[in-house]
């Protein structure tokens, strides 16, 4: 069969459900076989939202979301999709387009050198050379995006490859000898750490993504219930620990809790389980943690260590090494002190903020929200003040609930993303909590809703400005607005003129009703709330400084 087929039959064999994508010359023979090839193939309106799709996708299941898009201009506009996902390690595979294998190199018409430009940003990738090879690479890919620490590869595949005929063999098994990610965490160096743990008077355990890509978010709960020990998460852990626990901090780092960064800072044991230590989280590195000690298990050798200093470092999968760890524990640390100092903390510094019966308070919004689902949905959110107060103020009680571009920061991810989250999850209730900045970024992608009946919620915090870069300059640069004042469409009216439905809700009292309406309506609906123009995210750590040294206050 031909290259374009064998491609098409390679991922039936690994199990794909759904494409997404956009058509373009250099890859005609794919889409010529799409046209009947049993595969759902999901035409986004922008190729950059495909990759968003696909890792939503990816994210919201726990599989591999593929992308496809077409040389040059088309593969380029896949970059900050897979950007994103390698960040935040999410397992995707991007099929590009080539010209002609005679014609690399030579300028041609749509020609990029994509191995070369997203080199830095996956995992691995192919430039397939020989039809004969293919099988095997879409094979390779797939083993190198899901295993370890997943992350996206991308497979380029000229067009006189997809043209090319050859039989197809499909390899059964991959072993790829320079990769061998380890599974099984050292016995030595689990047994110090289960002793360590032990000793600790003040210890916190620190989740990251690692938990919910494990699968580890069970054990991990009994790890914490085990030894009594209180739990903070990353923003990428979030869902990892219940919501609602009583051990639970929230998230820590420059948006967190300020109990959890309080915690953090006079903590004498820190068990970190596949996180990273980034910048967000440590704050000024010099002054992090100064008392504590560090556990760091991590799937990834080149994370541990990375940021700050570790004590004991354990390489394995955080699901298999936790397990062992509670096996170990023979002797339970007393931290009834600590758990005291803790509530205290709580009750000192609780995320609040100013009741106004006159104006809409976004963090409301997401109390209504919660109320209304009780966790049960898939939260999808784009970047910026929306995305700190979504994480603040909604309760993920299971991983795979909160999605939204952690490292990379991507403005426009959320609405593309539910758009995958919502069609690898068709049961679920699918929110978009976006600004009115960001959703203008893939707005596009309503027509992608409207025309394939994927029936996500956008709820829209419009305070008519960029406005996480708003409260920096009102912060930090003396409130000289430059440039984040926005103006948007009327959202009702956009909304209806693509076939959806579209809510304005300007009054407090309306906020609950029209939220209801929205998971009522069989459609794509955006809910357009005019927020409090000026609210703040609180707390707030400014750069350079020490986690506990927050700006905290009522917007």
């Amino acid at each position: 069969m031909i290259g374009a087929r064998i491609l098409l039959e390679s991922l039936k064999k690994q199990g794909v459900e759904v494409i997404f994508g956009y058509p373009g010359g250099q890859v005609l023979p794919i889409f010529d076989q799409l046209y009947d090839f049993d595969v759902k193939f999901i035409l986004t309106r922008h190729e950059q939202g495909a990759a968003h799709a696909a890792d939503g996708y990816a994210r919201a299941t726990g599989k591999v979301g593929v992308c496809l898009a077409t040389s040059g201009p088309g593969a380029t506009n896949l970059v900050t999709g897979i950007a994103t996902a390698y960040m935040d390690s999410i397992p995707m595979i991007a099929i590009t387009g080539q010209v002609g294998t005679h014609l690399i190199g030579n300028d041609a018409f749509q020609e990029a050198d994509v191995t070369g430009i997203t080199r830095p940003i996956t995992k691995h990738n192919f430039l397939v050379k020989d039809v004969k090879d293919l099988a095997r690479t879409i094979a390779e890919a797939f083993y190198i995006a899901s295993s370890g620490r997943p992350g996206p590869v991308l497979v380029d595949i000229p067009l006189d490859i997809q043209r090319a005929d050859t039989e197809f063999i499909w390899p059964e098994k991959i072993e790829i000898r320079s990769y061998q990610p380890t599974y099984s965490g050292h016995p030595g160096q689990i047994k110090k750490a289960a002793k360590l743990i032990s000793q600790a008077k003040k210890p916190i355990i620190y989740a990251g993504g690692g938990i919910i890509t494990s699968g580890a978010h069970i054990v991990l709960k009994a790890l914490a219930e085990k030894i009594q020990v209180p739990v903070t998460t990353t923003f990428m852990g979030l869902g990892g620990f219940p919501g609602t626990h009583k051990l639970f901090l929230g998230m820590l780092g420059m948006h967190g809790t300020a109990y959890a960064n309080h915690a953090i800072m006079e903590s004498d044991l820190i068990i970190a389980v596949g996180a990273r230590f980034d910048d967000r989280v440590t704050g000024r590195l010099d002054n992090f943690a100064p008392n504590a000690k560090v556990i760091h298990i991590d799937i990834d050798p080149s994370s541990i260590a990375k940021n700050v200093r570790v004590d004991i470092p354990i390489v394995g999968d955080a699901k298999n090494i936790i397990g062992e760890l509670l096996e170990q524990i023979k002797k339970i640390p007393d931290t009834s002190e600590w758990l005291k100092t803790i509530t205290a903390w709580k009750k000192k510094h609780p995320l609040a903020y100013k009741h106004n019966s006159s104006v809409i308070k976004p963090q409301y919004i997401l109390e209504q929200l919660w109320d209304l689902t009780k966790g049960d949905a898939i939260i999808c959110t784009e970047v910026g003040q929306s995305q700190m107060w979504a994480c603040q103020w909604y309760k993920y009680l299971v991983p795979r609930t909160f999605i939204s571009s952690g490292g990379l920061g991507t403005m426009g991810f959320g609405f593309p993303a539910a758009i995958g989250a919502k069609l690898g999850c068709p049961k679920k209730e699918v929110f978009n909590i976006a600004g009115d900045g960001s959703i203008q970024m893939n707005i596009q992608e309503l027509a992608t809703c409207v025309a394939n009946k994927i029936n996500v919620k956008v709820l829209i915090f419009n305070n008519g400005f960029l406005g996480m870069v708003r409260q920096w300059q009102e912060l930090f640069y003396k409130k000289r607005y430059s440039f984040t004042p926005i103006t948007s469409p009327d959202y009702v009216l956009l909304a209806k003129s693509y076939g959806a439905v579209g809510i304005r809700v300007s009054q407090k009292t309306e906020v609950r009703k029209a939220i209801q309406k929205a998971i009522n309506t069989d459609n794509t609906v955006f809910v357009d709330f005019r927020i409090e123009p000026e609210e703040n995210v609180y707390p707030m750590v400014p750069t350079g400084s020490a986690i506990n040294k927050m700006i905290e206050g009522l917007a």
